[in-house]
């Protein structure tokens, strides 16, 4: 994600009884979480819960959802993974406008000289022509 404080948010430095402190809740609160799939946390050599700041976002996230608006944890996660997934859809449009705007001049230029190509051809800046006809509806047999 980014940084704060001049470490990566994405860097697990946070032992569960710091990370339940900085959310005033029980760690066990955090374990329920980690056990609902809400919040994972890294694991130490010796398999110590460490929190990054995101996680930490993360559990406040589910604080909110459940404490302030009513959601329980079977809804969170379902908000969560739909935040997730539109997190990522995002991302992904991101990319595919990238790319077009990369390859957006060429393709402006293409169709500039297609379109200059049809003019000398045909004398005639219409490049579609329409024409409507009448046609009369069928008849049951």
């Amino acid at each position: 994600m980014g940084k704060k404080g001049g470490q990566d948010s994405e860097t697990p430095v946070y032992m569960i009884g710091v990370a339940a402190k900085m959310l005033d809740v029980h760690p066990q609160t955090l374990r329920l979480y980690e056990r609902q799939g809400l919040v994972q946390p890294s694991r130490s050599v010796g398999n110590t819960r460490l929190y990054s700041r995101d996680d930490i976002d993360q559990a406040r996230l589910v604080l909110r959802l459940t404490r302030d608006l009513g959601v329980n944890l079977a809804g969170a996660e379902i908000i969560l993974n739909l935040r997730n997934q539109l997190c990522r859809t995002q991302r992904t449009l991101e990319e595919v406008v990238d790319i077009i705007m990369q390859e957006a001049p060429e393709a402006v230029e293409k169709i500039q000289a297609h379109y200059q190509k049809h003019v000398s051809e045909t004398g005639t800046s219409e490049i579609l022509s329409v024409r409507f006809e009448r046609s009369e509806p069928e008849e049951d047999e």
